[in-house]
């Protein structure tokens, strides 16, 4: 049962999308959330998952490769949330074993109580990898993008609020699956986690939005007038744009999300994370007037574009003040680490 403080939050918006070139340009033009019900409601995993939890679980495994799949599992006392425990080091055990082996698990555990039932959860599982003709079974329209595909498989859970860098479509194939979604500039009022200790690569909530503690908490009421809620049913998308925050939870027994990332801009740019952590790491901790100095530098080369720091100098002198290009981001690469070696 939520806390009444997250009942009655809006839902994010209903479009449509009937065709491809209309998904297409929803994609390209819009920059906040949006659901577009039944998209893929005529994939076959969705029609084997409407048949029974243990015929989508047949159907994934005839296509499984012969590999090991990682899984993360949680003690049932966790409530399905995969998170830290008290020492802040995470709250599951990581392992590997073949997707048959695991499913058995989940066949035993049908008409359990939930709360004797551990949390078993398949995190960014690559299809293209792990699956023979799963991709080809399921296309997904999505012009020129190249996107990572994966696949999240699990019992009920509850991922912490987390913003991811690229576009992402994500596909409810079978269960229920409820988002809360925030701006990206609400990240000061979702009170993030350690950016170098975390459950899966990004900074997380730290609120419990079960249960959340408005007095060690208190701006995540500010968070929360900015929130929308989304529920997928078999065969809903929801589109979370770039860098935008959302909490996960998986409502049903079973569950499997697809999900699909992409990026407008080339793969060479990096990570925008590798700069962070490289800045708190040589800036952050000098004196206050130290620190005022290089916010400028960064407003001037950086923020604003860089155009003013590159106008007064001719075109083939600029290095990378110009707008980068491959092989200028590829020189850059080589520099970093040759410095960073030192």
């Amino acid at each position: 049962m939520a806390e009444p403080a997250l009942v009655g939050l809006p839902s994010v918006r209903v479009l449509q999308a009937t065709d491809d070139a209309t998904l297409d340009a929803l994609l390209r033009e819009e920059d906040t959330p949006f659901v577009v019900r039944g998209l893929v409601r005529d994939w076959p995993l969705v029609q084997a998952g409407l048949e029974s939890d243990r015929a989508a679980r047949a159907f994934l495994l005839a296509h499984a490769r012969d590999r090991d799949f990682v899984v993360s599992m949680a003690e049932p006392d966790a409530n399905g949330r995969l998170f830290y425990d008290d020492a802040m080091a995470v709250n599951f055990r990581m392992g590997k074993g073949r997707l048959s082996d695991i499913f058995t698990g989940f066949d035993a555990a049908e008409g359990r109580d939930v709360a004797q039932v551990p949390t078993v959860y398949l995190g960014s599982v690559d299809i293209h990898e792990f699956f023979d003709g799963l991709a080809d079974a399921h296309p997904m329209p999505l012009g020129s993008r190249a996107p990572l595909t994966s696949l999240w498989i699990g019992n009920a859970s509850r991922i912490a609020a987390h913003n991811d860098f690229p576009d992402n479509l994500a596909c409810c194939a079978v269960g229920r699956r409820r988002f809360t979604l925030f701006p990206p500039d609400q990240f000061a009022n979702l009170y993030l986690g350690p950016i170098d200790i975390t459950p899966a690569g990004r900074p997380i909530s730290m609120v419990d939005f079960a249960t959340p503690d408005f007095a060690t908490y208190p701006r995540f009421r500010d968070a929360l007038a900015t929130a929308q809620v989304a529920e997928l049913k078999p065969g809903d998308a929801l589109f979370i744009p770039s860098l935008w925050y959302h909490h996960v939870e998986g409502l049903a027994d079973f569950n499997i999300l697809v999900n699909y990332w992409w990026r407008d801009t080339p793969r060479y740019l990096g990570q925008p994370y590798n700069a962070l952590h490289h800045a708190i790491m040589t800036i952050r901790d000098l004196p206050q007037e130290e620190r005022a100095i290089w916010q400028a530098m960064f407003d001037h080369y950086v923020f604003s574009g860089g155009e003013m720091a590159r106008a007064h100098l001719p075109e083939k002198g600029r290095g990378v003040l110009a707008p980068l290009d491959a092989e200028a981001a590829q020189r850059m690469h080589h520099f970093l680490l040759r410095s960073l070696s030192l």
